[in-house]
């Protein structure tokens, strides 16, 4: 119980570090308020694995499982008590409580799979990365992203962004991305995306009406301009689509992977997922990616373009290795939605 306690103090302490005082309190309340007796608050407080958000991410899930209820007007006492309302505490956990007895089959059915947070800000710190391996390489780009979710971040070159004083993108995108941008821009050629293709073991298919409806759970409750940015930058995916496939990430890896794609850059790209797949499977990624590196030709590289935590602050780093070259380099540590990117360039 005392590393589910934790895990919910925790999550708190980094929502109200990333702009979200309503998540950040509602960790809190749950944290000190939830005790054993009812189904949710048992499974949740006899947690098998480990509850925190450099794994099973449980805060997010219970926090995305109750907004489910609010966006879906399922439950009007928390709709009473959610954003844009500010209710008391005492308020807002008798409507929590009331919810979790409830609703109970619901929310346990939705803590049994781990948060899909498809937030397509992270193309802000993503796509220099992207730009970064066209420009080095000059050769059109063949991205495959593993644990895509929806593949909102496939199409991350049909997105604008500003990068500073600093633009690339198409204007008359309906997505326009504006991190807080600290540091030099990053390069900005033309780069041409040839082919995109994703997997992920639990994706969400874009024309599913009950898509939207999930990713929107995930997004926290006090921050209406994320969620904004959800659903434009899902009509545009959806413009754009992609079949994410059902596969191990490993396994689906393998089959991309084995012929080389002459005179195209083949971009292995993540983001905020690495810590959900088993070790086995980063492990056989990593020595799958260094063996096919050993014998890529610079007509045909190969990057790993990832955003991951890394146990360092404030943030996620941006690491890119590109193939034949081989060496490692931090491009950039972002914040895990994108809002800002302290780059550090190529």
């Amino acid at each position: 119980m005392s590393a589910v306690v934790a895990a919910f103090r925790n999550q708190a302490a980094v929502c109200a570090a990333m702009g979200s005082p309503f998540t950040a309190r509602l960790c809190a309340l749950l944290a000190a308020r939830l005790s054993p007796g009812g189904a949710v608050a048992d499974r949740v407080l006899d947690w098998p694995g480990d509850p925190s958000n450099r794994a099973d991410a449980l805060p997010l899930r219970l926090a995305g499982a109750l907004h489910a209820l609010v966006l879906s007007g399922s439950d009007p006492g928390l709709v009473a008590v959610y954003p844009p309302q500010d209710a008391p505490a005492d308020a807002l956990w008798a409507a929590v409580a009331r919810a979790l007895e409830t609703h109970a089959a619901f929310v346990l059915r939705r803590l049994d799979g781990p948060p899909q947070t498809n937030e397509a800000q992270r193309s802000a710190a993503l796509a220099p990365g992207y730009l970064t391996i066209a420009a080095e390489t000059g050769l059109p780009l063949v991205c495959s992203e593993i644990g895509a979710s929806a593949g909102l971040n496939l199409v991350w070159d049909r997105f604008r962004y500003a990068f500073g004083a600093a633009a690339w993108g198409d204007p008359a995108s309906p997505v326009h991305l504006a991190p807080d941008w600290r540091g030099p821009p990053p390069p900005l050629p033309a780069a041409r995306v040839a082919e995109r293709a994703a997997c992920d073991r639990t994706p969400l298919d874009l024309r599913a009406p009950e898509t939207e409806a999930r990713l929107a759970s995930f997004v926290w409750a006090d921050q209406p301009d994320r969620l904004a940015r959800l659903r434009t930058a899902l009509g545009l995916a959806r413009a754009e689509w992609v079949e994410v496939e059902t596969a191990d990430a490993a396994d689906w890896l393998e089959r991309r992977l084995a012929n080389p794609r002459l005179g195209h850059a083949h971009v292995v790209a993540h983001s905020i997922m690495w810590q959900y797949m088993p070790q086995a499977t980063r492990d056989r990624i990593t020595a799958l990616l260094a063996a096919r590196g050993a014998v890529a030709q610079a007509t045909a590289p190969l990057a790993w373009l990832r955003l991951e935590p890394d146990g360092t602050s404030p943030g996620a780093a941006l690491r890119l290795t590109i193939w034949p070259r081989g060496d490692t380099r931090l491009l950039a540590r972002a914040d895990f939605h994108g809002a800002w990117v302290d780059w550090r360039g190529p």
